[in-house]
Formats: structure tokens, C-alpha cells, sequence
């Protein structure tokens, strides 16, 4: 089992990263899933997408849960049928879960030069202290981008933006911390962050 990094922030917080190295069929050997997910996952076109599906399947088994355990509600946020707050996220060949029983957020983003062409539709008070001369410029945005994921997951609320709603105070890579804000009307809330690089992913988690 490719568990590739856990993390405990907190006592009553863990983090397990998956890195995704089987194959669709053994992973889908070494989990049960609920009937209508295992039509969900036959559904989808890309291999990728299902073996990313599947490998937090095998995250919640490491967790002591089943598929089963697992439910979304009406605006696409996960739940434990326990009462535990989750956030799961995938992206390419790794996958992660947060378990707490505190509120949380987590996103995990492959490092590509293509998200400075996009900078602009997500950022907008960080341009105060980004520069695109900054050789950490790439590694800050997808930082900002998985912060600003983490907070959207946790906040669920529909309507939030990240330009407009999410804002990410200074900070530097090698800090593998800094502080967000969600200022969504009549609501303002402060976080802690924490983020991690590897094998050129970054991965954000937020904890309320």
C-alpha cells in the first residue's frame, strides 16, 4: 500500500497522502465499493480520474472506513456517517484525505507553469506582494490556488469566490505556513495554513 506521507497537525486531526502507483484493477481489488459508485467509477472516461477515485477509497480503509462510510451532500461536500469532517482531493498520480473533528479543507495541485496564465482569475490583493520575477513565482500561485481550494472545501458555501472572497497573506515557500482570510459578507474568518511540496505537487490543508 503506497501510503505515502500522514500528518498530524493536531491531536484531533490526521492527514494521509496516497501516492498512486497501482493499477485500476488492484486498487479496485483492495476495496469495497457501494453499488452505485461502483457504476459511478465505470463511468468515467479517464483512467486517471478512476484510479484517483479509487485510491481514496484505499485512503478511508487506512483510516478505518469504508466506502460506505462516505456521503455528499446537496452541494457536493463530503461527509462521515460518524460525524467526522473529511476533505478529499486528487490530482494526477497522488491523492489525499483530512479527517478531524474540527471543520477542514485540503487540495493537492500538480506545480505547472500554466496556472500564471490563469493568476488573474483567482488572485487579486496577493498581486501586492507577487512578482512574476520571484523565482518561487510558479510554486507561490499553486500555494494560493490549494489554500484558496482548502478554504472553498471547508466553507462550502455556495457563491464564494476566490478572487473576491479568499485572500492569502504574505508568506514564503519555505515557510510551509501562513494565514488566510474568508471575507464573505456579513462573515470573516481567520485560518492557519499549512502546505507541503513534493515531487512537484503542493498540497494545502486548512483546519478551522
Amino acid at each position: 500500500m503506497p501510503l505515502y506521507k500522514s500528518i498530524t497537525p493536531n491531536s484531533q486531526t490526521t492527514v494521509k497522502i496516497w501516492k498512486i502507483t497501482e493499477s485500476y484493477d488492484e486498487l479496485m481489488a483492495s476495496i469495497s465499493l457501494k453499488p452505485e459508485n461502483a457504476i459511478r467509477v465505470l463511468g468515467m472516461k479517464s483512467e486517471l480520474h478512476q484510479r484517483g477515485f479509487l485510491s481514496v477509497r484505499c485512503l478511508l480503509l487506512a483510516f478505518g472506513y469504508k466506502d460506505a462510510d462516505l456521503f455528499y451532500d446537496e452541494n457536493g461536500k463530503p461527509h462521515l456517517k460518524d460525524g467526522k469532517h473529511i476533505s478529499i482531493t486528487h490530482s494526477f498520480t497522488f491523492a489525499a484525505v483530512i479527517i478531524s473533528e474540527s471543520m477542514v479543507g485540503i487540495d493537492i495541485e500538480q506545480q505547472r507553469d500554466k496556472i500564471t496564465m490563469i493568476a488573474h482569475k483567482f488572485i487579486d490583493y496577493e498581486f501586492n506582494y507577487l512578482t512574476e520575477v520571484d523565482v518561487d513565482y510558479m510554486k507561490k500561485l499553486t500555494a494560493i490556488w490549494c489554500v484558496k481550494e482548502s478554504l472553498y472545501k471547508l466553507f462550502a458555501t455556495p457563491g464564494l469566490s476566490f478572487k473576491k472572497h479568499c485572500l492569502v497573506i504574505p508568506f514564503s515557500i519555505n515557510d510551509e505556513t501562513t494565514v488566510a482570510w474568508i471575507d464573505y459578507k456579513n462573515r470573516k474568518q481567520r485560518y492557519n495554513i499549512n502546505f507541503l511540496e513534493f515531487e512537484g505537487f503542493t498540497c494545502a490543508y486548512a483546519i478551522s
